[in-house]
């Protein structure tokens, strides 16, 4: 039984799961709730059980059942106590957004968007297994695990303003290649590049309205402005980094005699060597998913200037949904050093934190909240109350109502096609079924999610943008 204790956030007893050290908390509103399955709040208990959490086990407005954590979790671990886990970040570590702005009006650009999705999808790379026009070596590669976005700026694909405004500068400390298999390599040097499958996109849009015209202006965005959003993650790297080190750390749960309610909750106490081969091998694969964004967009910008001319395509800000960070956070009166897990879900820091970078450092770094190809998305702005309530955590999308299996069944590609095309909305996929298992209907409404973030002053809108065209995996 879930206690209630506002509109916007329920909290799940400590005694509701023997072996919880903490409480639970759901920051969302009941009619979302309704939506939540009960094994994500039994997920939500699980995490609890940790050693060494501090304050709350986690889940946002998106939450659904995860892998040992339920996607849209958050949760922090002291130093001194506490874990790191893979369940906690996810399989595609560095999952992440990032937003590009133009000078261009949506109204000149509409006609061409059927050219330019046609383009986008033909120029960058989708798909599950789809493989990358780059031929990077072995040593590119490792440069890449090792610098993040800036290797890829280094090579020609971007400028240094864009590494200014990622989380991290587009580079998270404490990567070790080393600890990176030869497997995983074999699958992330081929797919160095590519956007990937299943919820992965790149969309066209239109800035739809303005909530904050303030903040709006800081981050460059103005109404019927033209913007593109560009979701990926590591790939195959990623993927492989995490399933390697899961099988480590399901063998150090015996060694450390840490007692587990779910075995995908495997991990190993910080500052163990399992703990810290783990974490180097996850910074490498988050830096590879900060290059294949840069790389990306880069591709992106080249498609836009073959119709409009050498137009100016800012990077609003770049974030990332499954990673552990190193943070500093107030627990109980005095200042932690944490290990914050965020598994689908996106930092959301506001004007007080050093880390914002410094163009937005008087209102809050942006969040960015995606639709679903047929529902807007959303930017909103950190805020300091996010500190105290979830250390500076927000969703990061609408979160899957069905599986990808009864979406299927339930949807065909070709209508859901249809549908969008209906509104306006051009979408191209690798294959049919993607458009079927990625329906905006297998979603939450994402302005419900953003209103939860919103009203609770997590992060608070700035700008609703609406999707004009969309190439998927």
């Amino acid at each position: 039984m879930l206690n209630k204790v506002n509109d916007y956030i329920f909290e799940v007893p400590i005694d509701f799961r023997q072996g919880m050290r903490v409480p639970g908390r759901i920051f969302i509103s009941q009619d979302l709730l309704n939506m939540v399955e009960s094994g994500t709040i039994d997920q939500v208990a699980n995490v609890a059980t940790l050693p060494g959490i501090a304050k709350y086990s986690m889940a946002m407005p998106d939450a659904h059942l995860g892998y040992g954590f339920p996607i849209g979790g958050v949760a922090a671990f002291r130093e001194e106590d506490g874990v790191i886990s893979p369940g906690g970040v996810g399989f595609d570590i560095n999952c992440g957004v990032r937003l590009l702005r133009s000078e261009l009006l949506a109204r000149d650009v509409f006609p061409e968007v059927p050219l330019l999705v046609e383009s986008l999808f033909k120029d960058i790379p989708s798909g599950l297994g789809s493989k990358s026009r780059l031929h990077v070596s072995d040593q590119e590669l490792t440069e890449a695990f090792l610098a993040g976005a800036g290797w890829a700026v280094e090579q020609g694909y971007g400028v240094q303003a864009d590494l200014e405004h990622c989380e991290e500068n587009g580079c998270l400390a404490g990567a070790d290649p080393s600890q990176v298999s030869d497997k995983a390599r074999k699958r992330g040097r081929p797919q160095f590049g590519t956007l990937g499958s299943g919820n992965h996109f790149l969309e066209i849009q239109r800035v739809e309205k303005i909530y904050d015209p303030d903040v709006a202006r800081q981050f460059g965005l103005f109404e019927g402005q033209i913007t593109v959003m560009i979701h990926c993650g590591s790939r195959g790297a990623g993927h492989q980094i995490c399933t390697d080190h899961l099988q480590v750390l399901s063998q150090a749960v015996r060694k450390y005699g840490i007692d587990l309610p779910d075995r995908q909750l495997a991990c190993a106490p910080l500052g163990t060597p399992e703990a810290n081969r783990y974490f180097g091998a996850m910074a490498a694969a988050a830096n590879y998913a900060w290059a294949n964004r840069q790389i990306i967009s880069h591709w992106t910008r080249e498609v836009f200037s073959k119709y409009f001319g050498e137009v100016r395509m800012d990077l609003v800000y770049d974030v990332a949904h499954n990673v552990a960070k190193i943070e500093e956070h107030d627990v109980d009166g005095s200042r932690k050093k944490l290990y914050v897990h965020r598994k689908g879900a996106t930092r959301a820091f506001g004007p007080s934190r050093e880390e914002v970078p410094l163009a937005y450092r008087s209102v809050g770094q942006p969040v960015l909240i995606p639709g679903s190809m047929g529902t807007p998305s959303y930017v909103l702005c950190g805020q300091d109350r996010a500190l105290d309530l979830t250390f500076g955590s927000a969703c990061h999308g609408s979160g899957r109502i069905m599986s990808r299996t009864q979406a299927k069944k339930t949807f065909q590609g070709k209508q859901v096609k249809a549908n969008l095309l209906k509104k306006g909305i051009r979408v191209m996929a690798a294959e049919p079924a993607i458009l079927a298992e990625e329906a905006p209907e297998v979603y939450k409404p994402s302005r419900e999610v953003v209103d939860v973030v919103h009203n609770l002053g997590i992060a608070t809108k700035v700008a609703q943008l609406v999707p004009l065209g969309v190439s998927k995996g």
